[in-house]
């Protein structure tokens, strides 16, 4: 019985060290591939970190970028800033200032002119009468005959008039209005017709979409030597006719980084062109008062202008 009794206990206590020995080699799996768990965590957690330092770096790079490229735009804002006010202060000069009764002499040369060749007479009169009054043997010659007093007027032209008041109804800078169209065919295209093609056609865009900028170019400063050199020409060579002159003046197209400089010819035909579009944004924007009478013959008058800047007739500062 006692001989039982020992193997049963041993059978027991090797069936225990059996199931302990399988739960041993149980947590020994778990544990390694807890670890190997780990382990991938540690790297994933790595290549985390370092993708987010790399994230980092570049938006701070991007961001530096970008104020450095804010920086300049606000830089050319406020230099177009400057340039739209003395647009808008000239603007309202010739639409509040020049009226048919009370034109201004600034905007109309030829009344100070006539003005001056009236005062010319009168200075001769005076002269004769005075030296009337003592006595020559030496004949005098004839008077001259006082010179007739004339004045600019003007007729609406019908058509002209209908073709405005039609697009006055819905005012848009979509050239396919009759309105547009004719403008763009008699004035506009012929003004901004240069002699470099490519550079006409980028300069009418760029006055269209409102992104030409202009600017004024001391005559000592010595200009940058581009890739493009010959396109932008320089202070004594116009890049659009090609022709040498002093150039006080220099454009840039949107923003592309090269400045073409332009004779005083070529600016005055750019300025006439940018002269209408501003006004007949503001007609478009609402921001004229007047009627359509009134709003016409403005446009007219900016329309001349662009049909004497054309032809080659330009305003220079005295000085």
């Amino acid at each position: 019985g006692l001989a039982n009794v020992t193997m049963w206990k041993r059978k027991v206590v090797n069936a225990a060290h059996v199931s302990f020995f399988q739960e041993l080699k149980v947590k020994d799996e778990e544990c390694e591939r807890l670890s190997r768990v780990r382990i991938q965590l540690e790297q994933e957690l790595e290549e985390l970190t370092a993708s987010l330092f790399e994230e980092a770096h570049k938006m701070v790079r991007e961001a530096n970028v970008k104020q450095a490229g804010a920086e300049k735009q606000l830089k050319e804002a406020q230099g177009k800033i400057d340039v739209l006010q003395a647009e808008v202060t000239a603007l309202k000069t010739l639409v509040l200032t020049s009226t048919p009764s009370s034109p201004n002499r600034q905007l109309h040369p030829q009344l100070q002119s006539t003005r001056g060749a009236h005062k010319h007479v009168r200075g001769h009169t005076r002269n004769k009468s005075v030296s009337d009054s003592f006595p020559t043997s030496t004949p005098q010659p004839p008077s001259v005959p006082a010179q007739p007093t004339t004045r600019q007027d003007r007729e609406t032209d019908s058509v002209l008039f209908a073709e405005f008041l039609m697009w006055r109804e819905h005012p848009s800078l979509d050239r396919s209005s009759a309105f547009l169209s004719r403008i763009y065919r008699e004035d506009i295209g012929p003004c901004l017709s240069f002699t470099r093609c490519e550079l006409s056609k980028m300069v009418q865009s760029a006055v269209e979409n409102n992104s030409l900028t202009m600017e004024p170019v001391a005559m000592s400063a010595v200009p940058v030597v581009k890739a493009s050199a010959v396109e932008c020409a320089g202070p004594k060579k116009c890049a659009l006719s090609g022709v040498s002159r002093p150039c006080r003046h220099r454009i840039k197209l949107g923003d592309k980084e090269n400045y073409y400089y332009i004779s005083p010819s070529s600016r005055a035909r750019i300025t006439t062109v940018c002269n209408f579009f501003t006004y007949i944004r503001y007609i478009q924007q609402g921001l004229v008062r007047h009627d359509a009478e009134q709003m016409f013959w403005e446009v007219m008058r900016l329309r001349s202008e662009m049909s004497l800047a054309k032809l080659g007739f330009y305003l220079t500062e005295q000085g």
